[in-house]
């Protein structure tokens, strides 16, 4: 049996093999909370995994826990949350990145008797886990952009003037 005190754990982000320039991020943002700890890519069939491995992980990712996360709490510590609150933009544009979408939604009506076709940008967040949604949610407010929720799983943001707020640090992936 192992030293319980000497375990290793494993950070294993997976990304989609679509969005190269994410996969770069996400190394660069794990190489910079543990510089000194080796960073891999591992591929897999449609992603990859970025891998480190650190005693530490626990202590930096305290939400993390055995089951699905939407079955279990989550909620930041309050070290994380002054982070958040610092970067409140990064964290947004985070969430998208990883769990959203930025698109045109078209939408027909019908005005005289015709099909009439309009089109707007949108974003959507999707997450089954509530809490993940409020921690989404809540960054939204306290930037005061609106938002709605679309059924159990859906947020969108879809008012003119909070796309384009999104659009100025959210940004495409890449």
């Amino acid at each position: 049996m192992s030293d319980p005190a000497k375990k290793v754990w494993a950070l294993r982000i997976a990304c989609a093999n679509a969005w190269p320039g994410l996969i770069e991020q996400c190394k660069m943002a794990v190489s910079a909370i543990r510089p000194e700890n080796k960073v891999r890519v591992i591929p897999k069939v449609g992603c990859v995994e970025v891998n480190s491995h650190s005693k530490h992980w626990p202590c930096l990712f305290p939400q993390h826990g055995p089951g699905k996360k939407h079955e279990r709490k989550i909620e930041l510590a309050a070290w994380q949350q002054e982070i958040v609150d610092e970067f409140t933009e990064d964290f947004i544009r985070g969430l998208l990145h990883s769990d959203g979408c930025r698109f045109v939604n078209r939408v027909r009506r019908l005005l005289k008797g015709e099909d009439r076709w309009y089109e707007y940008p949108r974003y959507n967040f999707t997450n089954v886990s509530v809490d993940i949604q409020r921690l989404f949610t809540a960054a939204l407010d306290r930037l005061g952009i609106p938002w709605a929720q679309m059924n159990e799983k859906n947020i969108s943001v879809a008012k003119r003037e909070a796309v384009a707020r999104l659009d100025e640090f959210v940004g495409p992936k890449f």
